[in-house]
């Protein structure tokens, strides 16, 4: 491709800034919980998250230099490999469970977790047909349908896992893609009432998930069971105040919040660094967001607009679901916070999808700062 600019910088010093941040407050977060677990080596889940930080920025460079058009032809086979993957989640001795779930598959050196996998193969795979295929969209059977059907598929084998929040989460950046690609909002409506009836269902019938809908509306009724974890984020939100109690001062992590270096980091940062700490970390991902859209907007080609679209989606959905959840502005369910939260395939593969952001940004037509 011709007339390749620089990258967007500001996109790149953000997230930048946000995984150096991230590192901190999973290192300050996990230190004791894991002294306890591990018994003298206080710092392993922060010796992981460097390392798959290393791997991420990594992927990261290589994507930005990677001609994202090549990536349309993987869109078929990422789709595959995430369908096999999801289903192996539940075969006995490849699937890992764990606090109920099964999220997780064992690759031999590492955990997997196939439902972070299957948010890109959805942007790939969407992005690359859609960009081909505008004016098919526009009807119903032939060309919305099919995307609704394996959406359908993607998102059924999350649910099962069970994985409320990821399929929400995959769903609702697919809805995002069809809409920015041309779908008719009478066509996305009507997916409207089956969807929301279909994850109340879920809700209401699935005990865990009852579990927590009675901890959202009421958490202190059961403050020893599903409402613990609620309540004691909001303790650590709530004592943070103005400017925090200070960096590597949190109480709440002392396994009042179980596992704080997961989802619920947010609240460990809250109780740290404050209200001042809270509005810089979602201003910086207000910028990211900002600074996708311009890219998507800018975009010299269906499929790198749909492509920025989608990733720059997937962020700003995955970390203002954390921060309701976090919150108690929705209920309680498993969802990371993009770069913050432990995790090493969901920080490999965010980091990449930036990579594949500041590649189109190299292509897009628009003032860099």
């Amino acid at each position: 491709m011709k007339g390749r600019k620089p990258f967007d910088f500001l996109i790149f010093m953000t997230v930048l800034i946000l995984l150096a941040m991230g590192l901190v407050m999973v290192l300050s977060a996990s230190y004791y919980f894991v002294d306890v677990r591990f018994k003298g080596d206080a710092f392993k889940i922060a010796r992981s998250q460097m390392f798959f930080a290393v791997v991420g920025i990594g992927a990261m460079f290589f994507m930005a230099n990677f001609d994202y058009r090549r990536l349309a032809k993987l869109g078929g086979p990422l789709i595959i490999a995430s369908i096999i993957m999801l289903a192996l989640v539940k075969v006995p001795g490849i699937g890992i469970t764990r606090n109920g779930a099964s999220r997780w598959i064992n690759i031999g050196f590492m955990e997997f977790q196939p439902s972070e996998l299957a948010k890109f193969s959805i942007i790939v795979f969407f992005s690359a047909s859609l960009s081909k295929r505008k004016d098919q969209l526009k009807k119903f059977f032939s060309g919305f349908l099919p995307y609704i059907l394996l959406l359908g598929v993607i998102a059924g084998l999350i649910i099962i896992e069970p994985h409320l929040s990821g399929t929400i989460i995959v769903t609702t950046v697919a809805i995002i893609i069809l809409f920015a690609a041309g779908a008719r909002l009478s066509h996305l409506f009507m997916l409207f009432a089956p969807a929301v009836a279909g994850l109340t269902a879920v809700a209401v019938f699935t005990e865990y998930m009852n579990a927590r809908l009675k901890s959202f509306i009421d958490p202190w009724s059961d403050l020893s069971g599903d409402g613990w974890q609620v309540v004691q984020g909001l303790y650590a939100i709530g004592s943070g105040g103005i400017f925090g109690r200070g960096l590597g001062r949190s109480m709440q992590k002392f396994l009042y919040i179980p596992e704080p270096h997961n989802d619920y980091i947010f609240a460990i940062l809250a109780e740290e660094l404050g209200f001042v700490g809270v509005l810089a970390v979602m201003f910086l991902f207000l910028i990211l967001i900002w600074r996708g859209l311009k890219v998507a907007l800018n975009s010299p080609d269906s499929f790198g607009c749909l492509m920025a679209t989608g990733i720059t989606s997937l962020i700003a959905v995955q970390s203002l679901f954390n921060i309701a959840v976090v919150t108690k502005s929705v209920p309680s369910t498993g969802v990371s916070l993009p770069f913050f939260s432990y995790g090493g395939t969901a920080l490999v593969l965010f980091l990449a999808e930036v990579g594949i952001l500041l590649n189109i940004s190299r292509y897009s037509n628009y003032e860099r700062i």
